[in-house]
This record gives structure tokens, C-alpha cells and sequence, in this order.
């Protein structure tokens, strides 16, 4: 803008051309930078980042089961042939995937984070320069504009109508108006004006450094999943402990004439009572699922995200850069009670230019109504989605002084105003209507719009995004319900819902007349999809309602009047483009700015929570017949049947090799809660109904074989039965069947067989099926197991709903 201002000199006019010279620091020079950088003064917090590579090797290995292998792993070495020490080899390989997958995992999120890092402006030597976070030193200026997050304590030193959002920080919802000298809090944001503030305090002396550096790293913690698999894993330990020892004893008294033998089947028993490979599979799902999403430029900020996406049941859209895409065109001005249309536009030429930092509707109009009068701003009161509009006052250069107001309609007129109807009209096509209003109020009165004189409409037209419309339909297939909640007019939102074919979009509700009781509002909520005006606070109140009646809540956003309920909201979905402080709180951020990407986030989610949940059957199965096997012997006195190559071939068989496949399948089901219920009501009479068959065939061998090879072949009898009840299992678990399941379950068996019949194969694994009595015993016991599992596991359905 052109400011010229006619000032009076010496009684006489002249005039000035210019704005008043105002004192803009410079900020730091480069001498002080390096010297402050010298001294250490540097914002050296740690960027929000995955683990490092010496806690992903030592998580992966120093594990409490992997410490108990690893003790049993040397004594059988020491003790028995290689083959029974097999399991040590299992588990050194699942270690090494482990930590190679996290590694890759790593390198995604490290790479993602750095294109998606916040970059304040700085100025240095008057220069304005976007810099790291961690490049900021003592001292330094940060600009600020709206949605930028403050990111180190300071004290205000320029203030443009500021006003913070200190909320995250304090819980007051209120912005607060800051002026020159006003402390400045890191991890508050600025919804409305501008300004920049020095550096008072950086790095870990910063005030939400010392709350949240390690809330903002990467974790895999805190996911209902890992917490019950803890759990488990924690029962298992107790449980372990008597029935091992008990093992070790009974095995020591009935094989007293041959140690090694005993000790051999001692840990043949213990062995595969430990769940191992489930954690394992659990990281490398969440990491396989982070390297998937990362090739989609979907930066995910908290692994547990993933799996909170599973289980999203509403997602909260705001219209603006998610249906819509960011910008706008104004495709009609429509001049108001006789306005001249050439003044109209000066008016709007002007209040483009008197805000530094114009929202998308702004900046169309500025795009349309380029500056080119001799106005000067003498105020601004800069855009904030509180309040729904914006203003400035000008001296127009001839000696008139005008104040005028842009923003909602609907907001500046009163109800009943006949303009309101002419806006509805426009409204219903779907397209954004701004009113320019002249008000007689000062700006900084709080009744500035009462009174206001419409003058004009602004008519912008919005750009659906080409696949909000397909991605919308997904959700609905998924029986994800969608809720539009947005700033706009309501039947504006109403109109480009209904043009995205999006169901409820003829029933949109005025967020104004929504109840403030939790209650009702969440029953209005439910009952339908498309919300305007809807202020910020009201967002937050809306996802809260929606959460109190048991809905798991995704909101999705790139504005600063979506930070508050991004954060409230179960995930929080920013996109790349959007705020500074949107993009810090929320778990996932869509770097390509693309809401069609969504799905594929939902889709990663269910994948990796569905398959875990169902694999998590097969390892507890074991773990379950494991150690009712171990009691059964040691109540029996009886020795252990197995040595530890024969479960090692059975877990690879019919849990290890099918869990990989299984875990990295497609599967579309929305997660459920209650994790550890859901897995254990079928892995209890799963695991026992494979112990009582197992030993039944174990005692039927000990009573038809004796003599030299007794055991061996007695072994070999309830090895086949074993097998045959968990591949039933595994034939369950692998339902709904898929031509790979088939050729995975037939595959698995047909390498069993291989075993049986290969004679090498046979000497190396100690299995030789011994005459033909028990042998077809054995199997007939397996199929009477795997009916009772079937009906075991049917009316578990019945009597124990998910």
C-alpha cells in the first residue's frame, strides 16, 4: 500500500510521503550470535525425534525373556546336542528383524520430522530469515504472525493487536492481549495480530522444555495393545516361575540315572512357555506400519497413534484445507444500499494491505482488489475465528477518517436483518459470502459491530478437493461416522458437504443454537453431521460430548482455531501445510496435505491392531498348553515328552512362520477394546483343549510302547497330535480363508510331513512314527481336539461377546 499521510508544518500543509518512521529492531548481529553460540546459549532442546539407535539395539535385546532364553539357550549347549539349542538361533534371528525393522522405522520418522519441523522467522542484522528451532540462541527476535507457536520463553518487544493462546500451557481458554515488555510462554500459540518477542529463556531452561522434552519424543508406550501384552507377559512370569521349578525337580527325580537328559527336557518345558515372538511381531507391525505410512508423507509424531486410528469410530473434519482446499476465488462483489462499487473496492484494496499476514479469504481479496489509493491505516484489529471478523480504520487521505469491518454476515448484522435472506441464497450454492460493514464504533470497543452499516458482499468461491468426495464414501463403507465442524456459515458448510455427497448434509446445524450441557449436546451429535459456526472452544466442547458417550474421536485440522480440540481429541490429524501450532500438537500430520491420505492411515491402523490382536491367539495357545503340560507331568511324575527341537519345530510350523504372514495381512476390521479379554477367551480352552489331547496321546504311548526306543517313539506320537490341534488352531485363526492362507496352512503342513517322512529330517528332529496303532491314534485324538476347539470357540463367541 502507498501510504501518504498530509501532515501539517509550520502552519502550512505538505505533504509526507511514507508511513511515520517507526524504530524496527534489528535483532542480533552475527558477532553476538557466534559469541552466544560459543557461550552455549543455544536452544538445545532435542527435536522431537524416534529412539536412538543404542536404545532401539538395547530394547530389542535386553529383554526380560530374552535373558531367560538366553541363560537356557547356554545350558543347552553345554548339555545336549545343537538341535535342542535351535531356539537360541530363533531367537537371536527375531532379535536382529527387530531392530532392523526400527531402524527403518527410525530412518522415516527422523527424515519426515526434519521436512515437517517448525521453522520461526528470525531476525538478525534486520534480516528476517527462517531458522531450526535449535539454531535459536539467547537473545535472538522471533517473529510471530497467526498460528505461529512460540517456541522459547521471551518478552514481547513488538505487538501488532497480538493476542496468544495460552491455553495448552494454563488451561484458560481465553487469548491473552500481549504488549511490549509481556512475558512470552513456549508452547503458547498466537491466533490473532503479530509481533516478536526476544529470547529471554532457551533450550531445557524454557518452560515447555522442562513439561514436555520427553511427552515430544516418539514412543512406543502408552497403546492399550502394549499395555496388555505387559500384562500378559507379567501373568505368564508368575505363572512360570512355580511350574518351571516344579518341572525341574520332578524331571531331576524321574531321570535321576541320565542328568543331561533331564535337564534337556526340563528346558523343552520351559522354553515354550514364554510368548517371545509377540513382542517381537508387536514392533515390528507398529514399525512396518510407520515405514508404510511414511512413503504416503504421513509423518506420525506417537507410534500408539496407529493404533488409535484402528480404533476411531467418528472423525472430526473441519471444511476449510480438508474438504476444501486452502485458497479461494472472489467471483462477485455486490455493493450494498447504494454503494459506489469504485469505493467499495478501494475500501477492500485497503484492508488488504493493512494486515501483514492475510487468512486464505483475505488473501483472494487481495488477489482481486490489488491496493492502489493513498489510504493509511491508523488501526487494524487483525482476523480471529473467536469473533468472525476483522477490521481497520483509515485516514482516506482527503480528510476523511473511516473505520470498516469484514467478516461473517451473520455475525455483524443482527438476526431478521433483510440482507441475512439475499446471503442465504448465496449460501445454499455452496459459496463463502464476507460482509464489509462501516461501523461508527472504535475498534477497540467491544460493541465495534453493533450499528455496523452493511456497505458490500463478498462473494468467494471454494475448491472442493477433487478426492474429499471418494474419501468421505470410504468412511462411510467403514462405518466411520464423519462430522463436518466448521467456522463457516452453516449453510455455506451444509451446501459443500452436500456437494461431496456426504450423508446429513440437508440437515445442518448453527452451532449458536447447540446446548452447553455435555449431555445434550453429544445427542445433538449424534444425530447429526454437518455443524457451522462453531467457534474454537465449542470444537473442544463437541469432541469431549462425542468421547462421553464412549466414541473414539480423530479431528483433523490445519488452522489455530482447531489447536484445542486437535489436542483433546483421541488422535489429532493436522495437515503439513497448516499452523505451526496445529501441527505440534497433533499425533499425525499429513506432510502432503492430502486428506485422501486419511484411509490409508485407518487402513494401516486396522492392519497392524486386527493382526496383532489375532496372532497374539496362536502365541498365548502355547504359552497356555506349555504350562498346563508342566503341570500335568509334574502331577503325574511322569517324564517331559518333548525335547526342546520338537517345540521349536512346532512353534516355527504352526505359530512363527503363519504369525509373520498373518501379522502383515490386510485386514480391514475396526480394533476393538479389551485386548487382553478378547485374546484370552480364545487362547484358554484353545491352549487347554491341545494340553489334555497331547498328554492323553502321551499316556496312551507310554502304556503300548516299552523297551529300548520307548520314549522316542512315544515322543514322536504326541509330537503328531500336538501338531495336528495347533494347525487347527491356526486353521481357525487364519479365517476368513484367502487362497495365500490356504497355501500358507498347506504349506506349513506339508513341511511337517516332509519331516516325518525324510529320514535325515527324522534323525536330526528325533520323530519316528512307530508302527501304525498309535500313530492313527494320535490322530484321531487331534480331530476329536480340534472339534471340541471348534465348539470350545463357538460358544466362547456366544457366552463372551467382543
Amino acid at each position: 500500500m502507498t501510504q501518504r499521510a498530509k501532515i501539517d508544518t509550520d502552519g502550512g500543509e505538505a505533504e509526507a510521503v511514507g508511513p511515520p518512521v517507526v524504530h524496527r529492531p534489528a535483532g542480533l548481529t552475527s558477532a553476538e550470535v557466534a559469541e552466544r553460540v560459543a557461550r552455549g546459549e543455544v536452544n538445545d532442546v532435542p527435536v522431537r525425534s524416534s529412539r536412538s539407535t543404542t536404545d532401539i539395539v538395547r530394547g530389542n535385546v535386553f529383554t526380560r525373556f530374552n535373558a531367560i532364553i538366553g541363560v537356557l539357550w547356554v545350558i543347552m549347549l553345554i548339555v545336549a546336542p545343537i538341535q535342542d539349542s535351535l531356539f537360541g538361533f530363533v531367537i537371536i534371528a527375531n532379535t536382529g528383524i527387530g531392530i532392523i525393522q526400527e531402524l527403518r522405522a527410525k530412518k522415516t520418522l527422523d527424515g519426515l520430522a526434519v521436512i515437517g519441523e517448525a521453522k520461526p522467522t528470525v531476525r538478525r542484522d534486520g534480516v528476517a530469515a527462517e531458522l531450526s528451532t535449535s539454531e535459536i540462541v539467547l537473545g535472538d527476535l522471533i517473529e510471530l504472525g497467526p498460528g505461529d507457536k512460540v517456541v522459547v520463553d521471551g518478552e514481547v518487544a513488538e505487538a501488532d493487536s497480538l493476542e496468544i493462546d495460552e491455553s495448552l500451557l494454563t488451561g484458560e481458554a481465553d487469548p491473552v492481549v500481549k504488549k511490549p515488555g509481556d512475558r512470552m510462554m513456549s508452547g503458547s500459540f498466537v491466533v490473532a495480530g503479530g509481533g516478536a518477542f526476544t529470547a529471554t529463556k532457551v533450550g531445557r531452561e524454557a518452560y515447555a522444555a522442562q513439561l514436555a522434552e520427553e511427552a515430544s519424543r516418539f514412543t512406543l508406550v502408552h497403546s492399550e495393545l502394549r499395555t496388555g501384552i505387559s500384562t500378559i507377559l507379567k501373568y505368564v512370569t508368575w505363572m512360570m516361575i512355580p511350574t518351571a521349578i516344579g518341572l525341574v525337580i520332578s524331571q531331576l527325580v524321574v531321570k535321576d540315572d541320565n542328568f543331561k537328559d533331564a535337564v534337556a527336557r526340563t528346558v523343552g518345558g520351559i522354553v515354550p512357555m514364554i510368548p517371545e515372538g509377540l513382542v517381537l511381531l508387536t514392533s515390528v507391525a507398529f514399525a512396518i506400519g510407520v515405514v508404510r505410512l511414511g512413503r504416503k508423507q504421513c509423518l506420525v509424531q506417537e507410534l500408539p497413534a496407529i493404533e488409535g486410528l484402528a480404533r476411531v469410530d467418528v472423525v472430526c473434519l473441519d471444511k476449510t484445507g480438508t474438504l476444501t482446499e486452502g485458497g479461494m476465488d472472489v467471483t462477485e462483489l455486490r455493493p450494498l444500499n447504494g454503494s459506489d462499487e469504485t469505493y467499495v473496492r478501494k475500501v477492500l484494496g485497503a484492508l488488504g494491505e493493512s494486515d501483514p499476514r492475510p487468512n486464505a479469504s483475505l488473501q483472494a481479496i487481495i488477489d482481486a482488489y490489488p491496493d492502489t489509493v493513498e489510504w493509511r491505516c491508523t488501526e487494524a484489529l487483525p482476523f480471529s475465528s473467536a469473533r468472525k471478523y476483522s477490521g481497520a480504520a483509515f485516514s482516506e487521505g482527503d480528510g476523511e477518517n473511516s473505520t470498516w469491518l469484514l467478516g461473517a454476515p451473520d455475525v455483524l448484522l443482527p438476526a431478521g436483518d433483510p440482507t441475512l435472506t439475499e446471503i442465504d441464497h448465496l449460501n445454499e450454492q455452496g459459496l463463502r459470502v464476507l460482509l464489509l460493514a462501516r461501523t461508527a464504533n472504535e475498534l477497540d470497543s467491544p460493541e465495534v459491530a453493533t450499528g455496523a452499516h452493511p456497505t458490500a458482499l463478498v462473494v468467494l468461491e471454494q475448491r472442493l478437493r477433487p478426492d474429499a468426495a471418494d474419501t468421505l464414501a470410504y468412511f462411510a463403507d467403514q462405518n466411520v461416522a464423519t462430522k463436518v465442524i466448521s467456522g463457516d456459515n452453516a449453510v455455506s458448510v451444509g451446501a459443500v458437504a452436500g456437494k461431496l455427497e456426504m450423508p446429513g448434509a440437508a440437515n445442518t446445524v448453527d452451532a449458536r443454537t447447540l446446548p452447553t450441557d455435555r449431555e445434550e449436546m453429544a445427542k445433538v451429535l449424534d444425530e447429526n453431521a454437518v455443524f457451522g459456526r462453531v467457534t474454537p472452544q465449542q470444537k473442544r466442547d463437541m469432541v469431549a460430548a462425542l468421547q462421553s458417550h464412549g466414541h473414539t474421536v480423530a479431528m483433523t485440522g490445519d488452522g489455530v482455531n482447531d489447536v484445542l480440540a486437535l489436542k483433546d481429541a483421541d488422535i489429532g490429524v493436522s495437515m503439513g501445510s497448516g499452523s505451526e501450532a496445529t501441527r505440534a500438537v497433533a499425533q499425525i500430520v499429513l506432510l502432503n496435505n492430502s486428506f485422501a491420505t486419511l484411509p490409508s492411515v485407518v487402513a494401516e491402523g486396522r492392519r497392524v491392531i486386527g493382526n496383532i490382536t489375532r496372532v497374539a491367539t496362536l502365541f498365548l495357545t502355547k504359552t497356555v498348553y506349555s504350562v498346563l503340560l508342566a503341570v500335568l507331568v509334574v502331577c503325574s511324575q511322569v517324564e517331559y515328552p518333548f525335547l526342546p527341537r520338537h517345540l521349536t519345530l512346532l512353534s516355527t510350523l504352526t505359530i512363527g512362520v503363519p504369525a509373520f504372514f498373518l501379522a502383515l495381512a490386510p485386514n480391514k476390521e475396526r480394533a476393538k477394546p479389551n485386548f487382553v479379554r478378547r485374546v484370552m477367551r480364545y487362547a484358554i480352552p484353545g491352549g487347554v483343549i491341545a494340553a489334555a489331547a497331547t498328554f492323553t496321546t502321551y499316556l496312551l504311548a507310554r502304556h503300548h510302547y516299552s523297551g529300548e526306543g520307548a520314549l522316542e517313539a512315544e515322543t514322536s506320537a504326541a509330537t503328531l497330535t500336538l501338531f495336528l490341534v495347533s494347525m487347527w488352531v491356526l486353521a481357525i485363526i487364519a479365517r476368513p480363508y484367502t487362497w495365500w492362507r490356504l497355501t500358507l496352512v498347506a504349506t506349513m503342513g506339508g513341511a511337517f510331513l516332509l519331516v516325518l517322512v525324510v529320514p535325515w529330517l527324522q534323525d536330526f528332529f528325533a520323530l519316528k512314527l512307530v508302527g501304525t496303532t498309535l500313530p492313527w491314534a494320535a490322530v484321531a485324538i487331534a480331530a476329536a481336539g480340534g472339534l471340541l476347539l471348534e465348539l470350545a470357540w463357538r460358544w466362547v463367541d456366544r457366552r463372551f461377546p467382543a
